[in-house]
């Protein structure tokens, strides 16, 4: 074999092995605008087009009209002693996770949520960036991960124009607070993807963008954690 074409044959190697194969986990949760999206129409084909050199594994477990402290253990009112965590819909996350995963190694996590209606209606907004920074951690302590990503699905502006309705705003502004305080945080506006009428739920094409947006930013991270 020629000395050019075994240098040819070396590099190809060298580069595949460092530029080439990386898996990366991205875990999907939240409630019902999470368990509308189905990954496979938007969100899946976005990342593995943006990462097209590497594995793409996704997971998504999500329920509607659950508040946060179904996923995050330590969750506690701003005020009395309940209600209760309780964590059952991370567990069932988790196993999800691990089924999907099995004995595969990763190099990235990025965890994708979209919830937060629960929680303003039952008026726990103001305890919603510290339950969620705290569902992060848990996560991460989980998984034995120091470097995982987020991003996280803002809510919608379907009431916007209630006053009533300040835990709305609130829960809003945690989830845009929570993401630009930590530099592996990301968010995507949902305002435009609920219909002309501001439905609490979005329509066919809104879920479709939501996650491609989900996926772009996911990917963002992955890219910039590099």
């Amino acid at each position: 074999m020629r000395p050019t074409l075994l240098f040819f044959l070396f590099a190809t190697l060298l580069v595949g092995s460092s530029l080439w194969g990386k898996t990366h986990l991205f875990i999907l949760s939240g409630q019902s605008n999470m368990a509308g999206l189905n990954p496979a129409i938007s969100f899946t084909p976005t990342v593995k087009k943006l990462l097209a050199n590497d594995e793409c594994i996704v997971v998504k477990s999500a329920k509607g009209g659950e508040p946060i402290r179904r996923w995050y253990k330590a969750w506690k009112p701003a005020k009395g002693d309940g209600p209760k965590a309780d964590g059952a819909l991370y567990d069932r996350l988790m196993t999800a996770v691990k089924k999907a995963v099995g004995d595969k190694k990763y190099d990235t996590v990025t965890f994708v949520w979209m919830q937060g209606e629960r929680d303003a209606k039952e008026r726990h907004g103001e305890v919603y960036e510290k339950s969620f920074a705290g569902l992060v951690k848990q996560l991460s302590d989980d998984l034995g991960r120091d470097d995982l990503n987020f991003v996280i699905g803002r809510l919608s502006d379907c009431m916007n124009k209630n006053p009533g309705k300040s835990h709305w705003m609130e829960v809003r502004k945690a989830q845009v607070a929570v993401a630009e305080k930590n530099p592996r945080g990301a968010w995507v506006d949902t305002d435009d993807l609920n219909g002309p009428k501001d439905a609490l739920h979005y329509n066919k094409e809104g879920y479709a963008e939501l996650g491609k947006r989900f996926a772009e930013k996911a990917v963002a991270l992955v890219k910039k954690g590099k």
